[in-house]
């Protein structure tokens, strides 16, 4: 499948954004300014698929770009899962020069086995720790 991934808020439509949130379990009844201003407030990520394009993927990070990172509303559109999009956009972020060498965290209910592709740790339930690449 052919894709691309898009970097920046800038460059990612968050009308399309919200209608992916809406279709998850932890942000579907976040509000449309709710959405607008965590999109602000963070780096963003979106995946784009198909001809005519359309954004397939979504998630966002928040760093103080020193020392950790948390990883977000991860989402890719369910018509869509199972194509390894969702191991693209992870990789994509957790590789990047920006994180590498940042201690990630996120949280997940049922997407485990996705991020301990890439190297986080359950510490908690839900939570999940990365330790810095060295």
């Amino acid at each position: 499948m052919n894709y691309r991934i898009a970097e920046g808020a800038e460059n990612i439509s968050t009308e399309d954004i919200a209608r992916l949130l809406k279709m998850t379990y932890w942000a579907d009844t976040r509000s449309g300014e709710t959405i607008e201003r965590s999109v602000r407030h963070s780096f963003c990520y979106g995946v784009y698929a198909g001809d005519p394009e359309r954004l397939v993927g979504f998630a966002r990070v928040i760093s103080d770009c020193a020392t950790a990172y948390y990883l977000c509303d991860v989402i890719i559109d369910p018509a869509f899962q199972h194509r390894g999009l969702g191991t693209a956009l992870v990789s994509h972020i957790v590789t990047s020069r920006d994180y590498a060498k940042l201690r990630g965290f996120l949280i997940t209910r049922d997407a485990h086995d996705l991020y301990r592709k890439f190297g986080f740790e359950v510490v908690d339930g839900r939570v999940m720790v990365k330790a810095p690449d060295v």
